[in-house]
């Protein structure tokens, strides 16, 4: 099935979930770890009558539910299409499933909570370096893009092209992938514990902010992002 693109999600209306990096992301609160046992047992059932393995997060205060299809197709306007893992029709469709199943359970949805966090080395030679770093993280052979752990345990790594230059002093930096409504509070706050804004030209779809000895974090959004 096609990608859809962050105005698509939006528009889509469900209201309990949130786009991040790739997936899409919904967590309910439960008042008992058996309670999270129920409403997992019934969001396996769900998916199972669908053909689909969500990925799942229990605890004894909540749930959270990632849905992705690992073979969404993105059809740009030049250029070949390309298969990859991101958000379809079907995600969306399951999504709305699992919401009626957490409300008919009494469940509260907490999209606020919702959060991701993504590595990102800037890099000319990606196909030199990848390799290894696909090795190291997760035993398996570089497939020529973003490194990502297929257990879902470890960020995933992905490597931000850039021109040939003088090794510079910060490569690595930190994707944090957040809820929109949830950015400007956390900009505020990182505001005033010393940090500085250093590009919002692409807001929302991500905000450079560097600390106060200038290593910088990215807080990204699906919006403004188009398809994918």
């Amino acid at each position: 099935m096609d990608m859809l693109s962050g105005q698509a999600i939006q528009d889509a209306g469900v209201e309990d979930w949130r786009k991040l990096s790739q997936s899409l992301h919904g967590c309910f609160l439960v008042q008992s770890f058996a309670d999270a046992l129920t409403f997992v047992t019934a969001v396996g059932e769900a998916c199972a009558a669908v053909g689909r393995e969500p990925d799942v997060r229990l605890t004894g205060s909540f749930v959270e539910v990632r849905l992705l299809s690992p073979d969404a197709v993105y059809r740009p306007k030049e250029g070949p299409e390309v298969v990859g893992p991101s958000v379809t029709q079907a995600d969306v469709d399951l999504a709305r499933q699992l919401s009626a199943i957490a409300q008919a359970q009494g469940l509260t949805s907490d999209p606020a909570s919702i959060a991701q966090v993504e590595i990102a080395l800037d890099t000319a030679d990606e196909a030199e370096i990848g390799p290894f770093w696909a090795a190291v993280l997760t035993g398996l052979p570089f497939q020529g893009v973003d490194v990502f752990d297929p257990s879902a345990r470890l960020p995933s790594l992905w490597f931000q092209g850039t021109d040939g230059h003088e090794t510079p002093r910060q490569r690595f930096h930190l994707d944090l992938w957040l809820p929109p409504e949830v950015v400007p509070a956390r900009i505020e706050a990182a505001l005033a514990a010393g940090g500085t804004i250093t590009d919002d030209s692409e807001a929302p779809a991500f905000t450079v902010l560097a600390d106060p000895q200038g290593n910088k974090v990215c807080l990204c959004t699906y919006l403004n992002r188009g398809t994918g």
